[in-house]
């Protein structure tokens, strides 16, 4: 195919994926769809599933997982455990085990025909802010079970011929609170596929199927090979690295993600042999997420590479069988998708940044900061349930200093904007500012994390936390020292309450006045201190991003030079 037909064709099937994100996002009603874009939407192939084609807006992390859960939907339907798809129909699906993350994701499918067969499918996620389980907001810092943590749906129809089935919907609002205030996400969710077949129906129009089918193989096959050209780039051998999750949030002692990257020839292994075997909390990853997390953080090194299932054809992962990276049923798995998977990338990074020390950064943050708010608001006479997520501070690299409050490793999800948050709930924030002192120290100095603090102001709540790095701080490069870590505190009065596990606990009583304060990890630096720019050290002093005490202690060689 001639290369202009080729990209506008590419183009255009990334156009329709952006047009259902922003159409999931603008007609949704929760927050963290509508303002922080924790959501994502894509086209995968008819036969097994394999992504042709994602929204450049949606979350790196489900890249992978809705490839697995759409194969996972095609597969049941071939052995008869699922109904055979019709025009119009849309299939909901939230199972961990099934190629997904956790019961906070939930997934819409719907069947793509043209001229009567099926031709592809699309698929999109959006976190709806409760499912059930123990905790208002499901994460559940204790669970044990995956029935603590929601309600688990495996692939239905709710939506049969394009009518909603309402038994179904009626079995999903007898087991998720604020059930009331779901219909508008649901169909937010639904009208984004819609609008994806209408974009995707015209594209086909326009160009043929035959056409447009070539392009998209030919898509499949350059992204194989500009991975590999990539990964040529990677000097031959193995490449040891290790990361640790503070806790499970039951067993108050760390897991261990034991990584080892070899490059030989045109293919790049990750074999996760050594890693800690599955835990009692929830701090366990499902197999779609742990393959995801390679892949996303193979993006962020390589980003110009397409987003394509072809780029992942030269990664082979291993080692996670027995492991805590790939959990079975009926282990907890709320942290998986906001937490493990980012620490996976950390692993990632830290073993190919002594490959290639000038594309690779120092670790970031590496925590969604998911905090989870539930109670009943007397004043509106109604009940609701707040997720809250943060960002953090991006490691430094060759180049310059890491960005501060940058969004998680795993998606491009923003917090929701503080005026939104408190007209939705009864909430005040006190504080909302950078974690000045957070940036590990380095020739190039990590990013600076959030600082926030929110007030209840009236009725009764529920406070529940699964974040991490609360033990020890994202990693340095080269060098560099390790960012600070996440700090937690419940403040009642003048008395200051820190989770047992740091940065993880559920069930946490709240009375109006009493407050939380978060302090989100910086990212580590990169390269010795003692290299660092004096004029770097004097801004940042001048602009408070260190104290002086701070700033003698990370970079006393430049300390010791001055006058």
């Amino acid at each position: 195919m001639d290369p202009v037909t080729l990209a506008v064709i590419q183009a255009g099937l990334q156009q329709v994926c952006d047009e259902m994100d922003l159409t999931f996002s603008r007609a949704a009603f929760s927050p963290v769809i509508a303002e922080a874009n924790d959501r994502s939407d894509g086209i995968y192939a008819a036969t097994d599933g394999s992504l042709i084609a994602q929204g450049a807006q949606g979350l790196p992390v489900f890249v992978g997982t809705m490839q697995f859960s759409t194969r996972h939907l095609i597969e049941r339907i071939a052995r008869g455990e699922t109904a055979a798809p019709e025009p119009d129909d849309i299939y909901i699906v939230n199972d961990p085990y099934l190629g997904g993350t956790h019961l906070m994701d939930v997934r819409f499918a719907l069947p793509f025909y043209r001229n009567g067969a099926l031709w592809c499918w699309l698929s999109n996620t959006g976190h709806w802010p409760d499912t059930g389980g123990a905790v208002p907001g499901g994460f559940s810092a204790s669970a044990t079970a995956a029935e603590q943590e929601g309600l688990r749906l495996p692939p239905v129809k709710l939506f049969k011929r394009g009518v909603k089935d309402r038994e179904i919907w009626q079995i999903i609002c007898s087991n998720i609170r604020v059930s009331e205030q779901r219909i508008g996400d649901v169909k937010a969710q639904a009208s984004a596929l819609l609008v994806g077949a209408a974009r995707l129906g015209a594209l086909l129009d326009r160009y043929g199927d035959a056409e447009v089918a070539a392009a998209i193989a030919e898509m499949h096959g350059f992204a194989t090979q500009q991975m590999q050209a990539n990964i040529a780039l990677i000097p031959a051998g193995h490449y040891h690295a290790t990361a640790f999750i503070d806790s499970d949030g039951v067993v108050d002692a760390p897991l261990t993600i034991a990584l080892c990257v070899t490059r030989e020839g045109e293919t790049l292994s990750f074999d996760f042999t050594g890693s800690s075997p599955p835990c009692r909390g929830p701090m366990n990853s499902v197999r779609a997420t742990t393959l995801s997390s390679v892949y996303l953080a193979m993006r962020h090194i390589f980003p110009d590479v397409p987003i394509s299932a072809g780029a992942f054809v030269p990664l082979t992962v291993t080692g996670i069988a027995g492991t805590f990276l790939d959990a079975q049923y009926p282990r907890p798995v709320s942290g998986c998708a906001a937490e493990v998977s980012q620490r996976i990338a950390e692993a990632v990074f830290a073993a190919l940044v002594q490959a290639l020390p000038d594309r690779v950064t120092a670790a970031p943050a590496g925590t969604s900061g998911n905090f989870g708010l539930g109670g009943h608001d007397p004043e509106r006479g109604r009940d609701y349930v707040m997720y809250q997520i943060s960002g953090g501070g991006y490691g430094g690299n060759a180049d310059h200093d890491g960005l501060s409050n940058g969004c998680s490793t795993i998606g491009i999800s923003k917090a929701p904007p503080v005026e939104i948050m408190e007209q939705n709930f009864p909430v005040l924030y006190r504080r909302y500012a950078l974690h000045d002192g957070s940036g590990g120290a380095g020739q190039h100095r990590g990013g600076f994390g959030l600082d926030y603090e929110i007030e209840l102001l009236r009725g009764t709540a529920q406070a529940s936390f699964v974040m991490d790095h609360g033990r020890s701080g994202p990693q340095g490069a080269m060098g560099g020292q390790d960012g600070a870590v996440n700090r937690v505190e419940v403040i009642r009065g003048d008395t200051v309450w820190v989770p047992p596990h740091l940065s993880k606990a559920q069930d946490i009583a709240l009375q109006p006045g009493d407050r939380v304060r978060v302090r989100t990890p910086g990212g580590g630096g990169y390269g010795p201190p003692a290299l660092r720019a004096p004029a770097a050290i004097a801004e940042d002093l001048r602009l408070g991003r260190y104290s002086a005490e701070q700033s003698a202690a990370l970079f006393p060689d430049q300390a010791r030079d001055k006058p």
